[in-house]
Formats: C-alpha cells, sequence, structure tokens
C-alpha cells in the first residue's frame, strides 16, 4: 500500500532545456520509481496563461514538456500523468479556496509582491500589468495540490511560501466545513542542480543562455563549442570553481567520471577538449532519450491518449472528493437533509490560535493565526533563528512588552484586541496541559 502522495507539476509555457531536464525532470522521474509512494504528475497550463497570450506556445509546450517526461522514463502506468485542464474539479475548488482566502495573505505572494516592487521602481501604477491572474496564482496552486491530498510537494526554496499558503488556506477551510483537506508540507530539493548557462548566469530563457534538451546534436555541439571560458591557455593550470563547463559535465557525470575532469583542469587541459569532453557525456545520456522523444513527437495522438488515460485516473479521485466537498458547503440536492454537514460529523474542533517560526529563502519568520487561520500578525525577516524564537517564547510567557519594545520587527495585520485574545488563549491553553 502506497501511504505517501507527492505531487510536481510544470508550466507549459516553453521547451524544455538542459537545466529543467537536471533541476526538474530527471529528479522527478527518479523519485516517481519509489514504490512507497503515490506520485502525480501534471502539465500545468492553466497556470501558463497568467503570463502567456500565445495559444499556439501553450499547446506546443504542452506536447514538448509531455514527450520529455515521457521520453526521460515517466512510467504512466505507474503514476498518474494528466493536463491541468482536463480535469474540471480543479478551477471549481479554486473557487471554493479563493473564498477562504483572505486578501491580505495573497498581497504578501512572492510573485505579486515582485511586480508591484517593479511598478514603483519604475513610477508606474503599483497594480501595472497586474492581472487577477497572477493576484490569485497561489489559490489556483493550492487546489491543484488540495485536490489530490499531496502530503509533500517537491520545491525549491522560492516555492516554499506557496505551499505555506495552501496550509493556511485548507486550515481555514477545515476549521468551518470539517478536516476534508490535507495541509501538504514542502519537500525541500537541496541537492536539486542549478545549471549555468552558454554565459555563466544560471541557464534560463530569459537570458537566452539555455543549452537545448533535444535539438539536433550538431546544435548540441555547437552551443558547448560557444560557451563563455577564460583566457588560460593549454597547459595552463584552470580552476574548476566558477567554471560553467565544470559545473554542467558534474550534475552529468559520476563522482569518478566528475574527478577524472578537475584533475584534467589542474593538469592544464585544453578548454577544446573539455567541451569536447562535456559533449560526449552529455550526448551519452541525452541521445537515446533524443530517439524516444522524437517518435513521441511525430505522434502527438498518442500523447493525447496518455493525457486522458491520466485524467481518467485521476478524476476517479477528483470527481467524489469535489462532491464531498460540495456537501460540506451547501451545495447540495434540496431534497436532502438541511442538516448542516458538521451536525452530521460532529463537526471540527474548536481550533487555537497558532504561533509558528519558519523559514523562507535563508531568513526567518514567525507568525500568529487565530483558530480559522487569518493572520493575525506577521513579523518581519530575521537573520538567524534565534532572535525569533526568543520573541515567540517571551509571547507564550505572556510578555506582552514584546508588542511594544520589538514594535520594529513586527507588522500587526489585525486588530489589538483579536492581537489580545488569541495570545490568551494561547497562554491559557498552555497552562491547562494537554486534555
Amino acid at each position: 500500500m502506497k501511504s505517501l502522495r507527492v505531487l510536481t507539476g510544470i508550466t507549459t509555457s516553453g521547451t524544455p532545456h538542459l537545466g529543467n531536464y537536471v533541476g526538474a525532470i530527471r529528479p522527478s522521474v527518479q523519485a516517481s520509481l519509489r514504490p512507497e509512494v503515490q506520485s502525480f504528475y501534471f502539465l500545468a497550463d492553466h497556470h501558463a496563461l497568467i503570463k502567456v497570450v500565445e495559444p499556439e506556445r501553450i499547446q506546443q509546450s504542452t506536447l514538448e514538456i509531455a514527450a520529455t517526461w515521457l521520453a526521460a522514463g515517466l512510467d504512466p502506468e505507474r503514476v498518474t500523468f494528466y493536463r491541468q485542464s482536463d480535469i474540471p474539479e480543479i478551477p471549481e475548488l479554486t473557487w471554493f479556496l479563493t473564498c477562504m482566502a483572505g486578501k491580505g495573505l495573497l498581497n504578501r505572494a512572492h510573485a505579486y509582491k515582485a511586480q508591484l516592487d517593479k511598478n514603483l521602481a519604475a513610477g508606474a501604477d503599483p497594480d501595472h500589468d497586474v492581472s487577477a491572474g497572477l493576484f490569485m496564482y497561489p489559490v489556483l496552486m493550492a487546489a491543484d495540490i488540495l485536490m489530490f491530498k499531496a502530503h509533500q510537494v517537491p520545491v525549491g526554496r522560492d516555492q516554499i511560501q506557496h505551499i505555506e499558503m495552501a496550509r493556511d488556506i485548507a486550515a481555514s477551510f477545515n476549521h468551518l466545513y470539517g478536516p476534508h483537506l490535507v495541509l501538504p508540507e514542502a519537500a525541500i530539493e537541496e541537492q536539486v542542480a542549478t545549471l549555468p548557462g552558454l554565459d555563466g548566469r544560471k541557464m534560463s530563457k530569459s537570458y537566452d543562455n539555455t543549452i537545448a534538451l533535444f535539438g539536433p546534436t550538431q546544435t548540441l555541439r555547437k552551443q558547448i563549442a560557444s560557451m563563455v571560458t577564460d583566457s588560460r591557455k593549454p597547459g595552463e593550470p584552470k580552476s574548476t570553481e566558477g567554471s560553467a563547463l565544470f559545473e554542467i559535465y558534474r550534475a552529468f557525470a559520476t563522482a569518478e567520471e566528475t574527478r577524472a575532469l578537475a584533475q584534467a583542469y589542474a593538469h592544464g587541459i585544453a578548454w577544446a577538449d573539455a567541451k569536447q569532453m562535456l559533449y560526449e557525456r552529455i550526448e551519452r545520456e541525452v541521445a537515446p532519450m533524443r530517439e524516444s522523444y522524437e517518435r513521441l513527437m511525430a505522434d502527438p495522438g498518442r500523447i493525447e491518449d496518455i493525457l486522458r488515460a491520466g485524467a481518467d485516473k485521476a478524476r476517479r479521485l477528483s470527481t467524489p472528493f469535489m462532491h464531498e466537498l460540495r456537501q460540506a458547503v451547501g451545495l447540495r440536492r434540496l431534497g436532502q437533509s438541511l442538516k448542516p454537514a458538521q451536525a452530521q460529523t460532529g463537526g471540527p474542533k474548536a481550533m487555537l490560535p497558532g504561533l509558528k517560526q519558519y523559514r523562507e529563502e535563508g531568513k526567518f519568520y514567525f507568525k500568529l493565526v487565530d483558530g480559522q487561520g487569518q493572520l493575525l500578525l506577521q513579523s518581519r525577516a530575521f537573520d538567524s533563528p534565534r532572535p525569533a524564537g526568543e520573541l515567540v517564547a517571551r509571547l507564550k510567557q505572556g510578555d506582552d512588552s514584546v508588542l511594544l519594545e520589538y514594535a520594529e520587527c513586527l507588522e500587526p495585520a489585525s486588530a489589538p484586541q483579536a492581537l489580545a485574545q488569541a495570545l490568551q488563549a494561547l497562554r491559557e491553553a498552555a497552562e491547562a496541559g494537554p486534555t
């Protein structure tokens, strides 16, 4: 029995490159082989609509990403592999969650704040180029996760905030309607490589420095030959530190192969020879997948059938679950009992406010939420966990002077009365001990 559900999605907004393969596609395929895991993989084409307004690009990207995942070894019989737009329950759940999500919570989303900062720096209207889709992005992401009761979502550190938001929204829903939604955890991918591009910066379409994953082999050779290196000549020792060529090689090579190239660097290998080694090592891994990828791309109907079958598999879970949620919120046939669903199930237990610490993008924070999961107090960033922990401990012990003494470190988002009531409830529960 598979006891752990893990969910991963890729936005269909471009053609996969070597960095996508190493950073997301290859590790997700490897993770799908874990025997204890029930895996969900989806093509996030609804998310793509937020930033892409070219229909052909979204369609082509969907085809290319699906073919890439399959060519890399994803087994659609072993996992649930589907296209987001084939699951109509997801946008319906998005609306349910929208009614739970506080605007203040969404105001703090990184993508939205980044656009606001960009506009302010340019002297433009703060909401210039801010669509409702961009603002509501975290809610749609929460629906993706909560629909299939995912326990873990593999993410980089820049995505932790979205998992926290999904948890907060789910907690609010469960408080009102009963424990229907599973609160997910972020599975931090510490070891996932971020590849440098042709110019040494992070490989990204935005920088136009990517290396094609499944382009013609001559294109791969030409792109690697164009990589920026330093001016050290053959015979001169070269440093592996800061070498984009070495970093990419290491992402594909074994430990023994990596040590051999490092030694070659120390002995003054010519850059042309190092680039040839890199080309051969990548080609060894990519060539078999390229053949499969080209067959799949030539038969889009096959990929469509795979995605449709995956959607049918996914909807065997989403359809009854959405029926359960409709019943919970009161969207029922009029002949049914008018007794609240909570009364039939005993209702959700009264939930205490929560005061918790967390880490995000290398900074440390704490926050206080009420029994419905609504944010009451959000700290600003601390450079280390200790000062945040000390403030939390003092608040729990009844030291309200913290709110004045450290006012510059706090961002109260609620009325003082609600904040005081929540803190008092926490302290009384601590004094009473476990029940």
